[in-house]
C-alpha cells in the first residue's frame, strides 16, 4: 500500500492541466513568505520567567512585529513580522539581555543551542567550584568551632581576607546574578537575580560591617555570614548546572528528528553518481538511494521499486511500498531496493523540515494552564521582596536578641529560598516533552492550547470517507438499467469525474484507465455540494450523483431503489447515474476500513470518549460501515455545510468535541471542533485547518494523541503544585514562622540548596514523560 505525507505549510506540486492547484500555489507562496518573515533570536541573561513577559513585550513593540513568543525552556524566541534581526536584537538588549539570531532562522538553532549550554554548562560548574571551596571549609569551621564572630583585632584582620575572598567569588562567580540584577533594576523591574543579589549582597555586606565597624554592633550581633555568601553562590550555580543539564534531554524528540537528515547525497549527474553535500542538492536533481541508505530529500520516484521505512516519521511500523511515481520523504530509510527519484523539495521546504519546525513551534506555545504561573510569576519577585522587609522589621521590633541579625538572616532566607524558576519551568518543560512525545508517536500538535484541549476531549466525530476507511474505494458494480453498455456507462462517468479529487470520482477514473478507455471532453460541469454533479458530454446531458438528485431533477428511479439500497447494505456506496433524462445504470463503489479502525474506535469508546460518525453517503451504507466499525451514533446523507451544524450541536449539548477528517469538505467542522484532528495523508486545506495533525491514515494516532494530552497536563498539574506548595511553604518558614513554637530560623544556605535543587526538581518530573506509553488496549 502507498500512501503519501501531506503537512501543513508543506508546497504541494501542481497538477498540470487540472488548474486546480492554483489556488494552493499562492496559498504555498503566502506560507512560505510567512515563512520568510520569521526570525529565531536567542536569548541570554533570562533567569526566570518574569523575564519572558519583558522579553516579548520589547520586541512587540517593535513596529513590524506581529507575534513574539518566547521558550523559556531553551531560552529561545520566535518572531513574526517583517523586521530585520539587527532591529529585535536592539529591543532585546534595550531591555537588559543579550540576544543573537540563530544562523539558519531555527532550523539550526538546536545545534547552536547545545553548544552555547554546553559552555555555559562548564562555566557554570567552574563557578560552582570556586565558591563551594570557598564556602564549604568556612562553613565546617563555623559548624565545628561555632566562632564566627568578630571579637579581636586579630580576628578583624582574618575575617577582613576571608571577606574579600568572598568578594572575589561574588565578583567571579556570582557575577551574572549581579549584573541580571543591575540591568532588571535599570529597566525598572525584578527578577531572580535581583533576589540572589539582594540575599548574598546583604549577607556580605552585614559582615564587612561587623568586620570594619564591630563597635557599632552590639557584641551578641557581631556575626559574620560571608560562607552564607559563597555557599549560596556555589549552590544556585550547581543548581542552574543541573537544570541545563536536564533540559538538554526535554529536546531529544527533535534532535532525533534532526538526526534523521542524512548529510550527504549521492546525485547522478552528466552520466555519473556523484556524493555532494545535502545543501548542494537542488530541484531536478536525479537521486541514487540504494538499500539500507536515508532518503535525502523529497523526492518522487523515477526509477526502481523498494519498500521504505517511515516509521520514523510516521510510526507506521510497516515499511511502505514504493515505485515509479510515488513521493518518497526525506528522512525515511529505504530498505530493499535501489532506486532514483528526482528532488522535488530541498532544504528547509522538506516534510521533515516542516515537521521539526511544527514541532518546534508547538513547544514553543503557551497552553492556558500555563498563563496563569506567567502571570503569577510577574508579581512573584516584588511580592518576595515586600515579605522579606516585612520580615526584617517583624525580627527588629520583635525578634530576641540580636534582633539585626536575626532581621538580616530571615530577610536574607526570604530572598533566597523564593523561587520563580520552578514556577516557570513548569509548564514549558511539560509541553516541550509532550509535544515531542507526540511527534514520536506521529502526532504532530500545533500547539499548547490544542494540546491541553485534547485532554478534555469526550466526543470525538469521525468523517468516513478517508478516515474510517481507507479513501481508496474501487468500483464494484455497474446496474445497467438502460441500452447503455457497462463501457459506455464507465466512460462517460468517468469523463464527468476526471477533474474532482474526491475519493470516489478517482474510484471511476481509475476504473476507466484499468479498462483503457479513452476518457471524453467536457463540454459544461457543475457541482451541487452534497448532491453530486451534472454535466454535458459530447450533447448528452449527464447527472451523477445520489438520490436527492435524482429526485430534484425528476428522474424516475422508484424501480431500482430496492438494488441500491441491497448494495449498500453490503457497505458498498451505490450512485445514480442519468442520461438525457433517464436514469442508465447505478455504479456501486467500496471503500474498505482500515485494518485497525475498529480496534482504534474501540480504544476510543473504552476510554469514555463518545464516537460519531458523519457521512455524505447514504444512510445504509453508512449504516453498515457503523456497525462493522461498532458505532451506534452516525448521520449518513450529511452536506458539508451541515458536518459544522452536527459538530455545533454536539458542543451545545456540553461536549468538548474533536473532529477527524481528511477532505477539504472536512475544513470549517475541524475548525470548529475544540480539536480538529487531520489525518496527514489527507488534503492540505483540511491539515491547515487542523489542530492535530496524524501523520499515518491509523485513527490510533487519536487515542494516542488525548493519552499523551493528558500525561502531559497531568505532568503540568504536578509541577504547578509543586512548585506553588514549595513556595506556599518555604518563604513562610524562612521568615521566622516556626521560631516562636520551635526556635527554629533556617540558614540562608538551606534555602540556598533548597531554591537550587526546586527548579532541578520541575525539570526531572517533566523528563519522566519520556518514558509515557499510551496503552494500546
Amino acid at each position: 500500500m502507498t500512501h503519501e505525507l501531506n503537512l501543513p505549510n508543506q508546497p504541494v506540486p501542481s497538477q498540470k492541466g487540472t488548474g486546480h492547484h492554483e489556488p494552493e500555489r499562492h496559498e504555498t507562496e503566502h506560507k512560505a513568505q510567512q515563512q520568510n518573515n520569521q526570525t529565531t533570536l536567542m536569548i541570554e541573561g533570562a533567569g526566570c520567567v518574569s523575564c519572558v513577559g519583558k522579553i516579548e513585550g520589547a520586541l512587540k513593540q517593535v513596529p513590524g512585529v506581529q507575534s513574539a513568543n518566547m521558550n523559556f525552556a531553551d531560552r529561545t524566541v520566535l518572531v513574526e513580522g517583517a523586521v530585520s534581526p539587527d532591529q529585535l536584537i536592539q529591543a532585546v538588549q534595550k531591555a537588559g539581555y543579550q540576544a543573537k539570531a540563530s544562523a539558519n532562522n531555527g532550523v539550526d538553532t538546536l545545534e547552536e543551542k547545545e553548544e552555547e549550554d554546553f559552555k555555559y554548562y562548564k562555566r557554570l560548574l567552574r563557578d560552582m567550584a570556586i565558591a563551594l571551596s570557598l564556602g564549604i571549609p568556612l562553613m565546617a569551621y563555623g559548624l565545628i568551632t561555632g566562632e564566627m564572630s568578630v571579637n579581636t583585632p586579630t580576628e578583624r584582620v582574618v575575617w577582613l581576607i576571608v571577606g574579600l575572598l568572598t568578594l572575589s567569588v561574588m565578583i567571579f562567580s556570582g557575577k551574572h546574578f549581579y549584573t541580571g540584577a543591575w540591568k532588571s533594576f535599570k529597566n525598572h523591574s525584578a527578577n531572580m537575580d535581583t533576589l540572589i543579589a539582594l540575599g548574598t549582597g546583604t549577607a556580605w555586606l552585614y559582615s564587612m560591617v561587623v568586620v570594619l565597624f564591630p563597635e557599632i554592633m552590639p557584641s551578641v550581633a557581631r556575626h559574620v555570614y560571608f560562607e552564607a555568601t559563597a555557599m549560596i553562590i556555589g549552590l544556585i550555580n550547581l543548581g542552574l548546572a543541573l537544570e541545563l543539564k536536564a533540559r538538554g534531554r526535554t529536546s531529544e524528540a527533535i534532535k532525533r528528528l534532526i538526526g534523521l537528515q542524512p548529510k550527504t547525497a549521492r546525485v547522478v549527474r552528466n552520466g555519473q553518481e556523484i556524493d555532494i553535500p545535502i545543501e548542494d542538492v537542488v530541484i531536478g536533481d536525479n537521486v541514487r538511494v540504494r538499500p539500507g541508505e536515508k532518503i535525502s530529500v523529497d523526492g518522487v520516484v523515477i526509477e526502481g521499486h523498494t519498500a521504505i521505512d517511515e516509521s520514523m516519521l510516521t510510526g507506521e511500523p510497516i515499511p511502505v511500498e514504493k515505485q515509479l511515481g510515488d513521493e518518497v520523504i526525506a528522512g525515511t530509510i529505504n530498505k530493499t531496493g535501489s532506486l532514483i527519484f528526482e528532488a522535488t523539495r530541498v532544504g528547509k521546504d522538506t516534510a521533515l523540515a516542516h515537521i521539526i519546525n511544527m514541532v518546534k513551534h508547538a513547544q514553543n506555545s503557551k497552553p492556558p494552564i500555563g498563563r496563569l504561573a506567567d502571570v503569577i510569576s510577574t508579581y512573584f519577585v516584588p511580592v518576595i521582596m515586600i515579605i522579606a522587609v516585612l520580615s526584617a522589621l517583624a525580627w527588629l521590633n520583635f525578634g530576641p536578641e540580636p534582633s539585626l541579625a536575626f532581621a538580616i538572616v530571615s530577610a536574607t532566607t526570604v530572598l533566597i529560598i523564593a523561587c520563580p524558576c520552578a514556577l516557570g519551568l513548569a509548564t514549558p518543560m511539560s509541553v516541550m516533552v509532550g509535544v515531542g512525545k507526540a511527534a514520536e508517536a506521529g502526532v504532530l500538535i500545533r500547539n499548547g492550547e490544542a494540546l491541553q484541549t485534547a485532554s478534555k476531549i469526550t466526543a470525538m466525530v469521525l468523517d468516513k470517507t478517508g478516515t474510517i476507511t481507507l479513501g481508496e474505494p474501487k468500483v464494484t458494480d455497474i446496474v445497467l438499467t438502460s441500452d447503455e453498455s457497462k463501457d459506455t456507462v464507465l466512460q462517460l462517468a468517468a469523463s464527468l469525474e476526471s477533474g474532482s479529487e474526491h475519493p470516489l470520482a478517482l474510484a471511476i477514473t481509475e476504473s476507466a484507465k484499468e479498462k483503457q478507455l479513452d476518457l471524453l471532453t467536457v463540454d459544461t460541469f457543475n457541482t451541487i455540494a452534497g448532491h453530486g454533479v451534472e454535466a454535458t458530454i459530447t450533447g448528452k446531458q449527464l447527472l451523477f450523483g445520489n438520490e436527492k438528485l435524482m429526485i430534484s431533477k425528476h428522474i424516475e428511479i422508484a424501480a431500482f431503489v430496492d438494488q441500491a439500497q441491497s448494495l449498500a447494505a453490503e457497505a458498498k456506496t451505490p450512485m445514480y447515474f442519468a442520461v438525457d433524462g433517464k436514469l442508465s445504470a447505478i455504479i456501486a463503489v467500496a471503500d474498505p476500513i482500515k485494518e485497525d479502525s475498529i480496534a482504534a474506535i474501540q480504544r476510543l469508546q473504552a476510554n469514555g470518549v463518545r464516537v460519531v460518525m458523519l457521512t455524505g453517503d447514504n444512510r445504509n451504507t453508512a449504516k453498515a460501515v457503523a456497525e462493522k466499525v461498532g458505532i451506534t451514533e452516525f448521520y449518513a446523507e450529511v452536506l458539508p455545510e451541515d458536518k459544522t451544524q452536527k459538530v455545533q450541536a454536539l458542543q451545545m449539548e456540553g461536549e468538548i468535541v474533536g473532529m477527524t477528517g481528511d477532505g477539504i469538505n472536512d475544513a470549517p467542522a475541524l475548525a470548529m471542533a475544540n480539536v480538529g484532528f487531520a489525518i496527514g495523508t489527507g488534503t492540505d486545506v483540511a491539515i491547515e485547518s487542523a489542530d492535530i495533525t496524524l501523520m499515518r491514515g491509523s485513527l490510533h494516532g487519536l487515542a494516542d494523541a488525548i493519552a499523551i494530552s493528558k500525561a502531559t497536563l497531568s505532568n503540568i498539574k504536578q509541577n504547578l503544585f509543586g512548585a506553588f506548595v514549595y513556595n506556599a511553604a518555604g518563604v513562610p518558614i524562612a521568615a521566622g514562622i516556626l521560631y516562636p513554637v520551635f526556635g527554629v530560623l533556617m540558614s540562608p544556605i538551606i534555602a540556598g540548596a533548597a531554591m537550587a535543587f526546586s527548579s532541578v526538581t520541575v525539570v526531572s518530573n517533566a523528563n519522566r514523560l519520556r518514558f509515557f506509553k499510551a496503552n494500546k488496549s
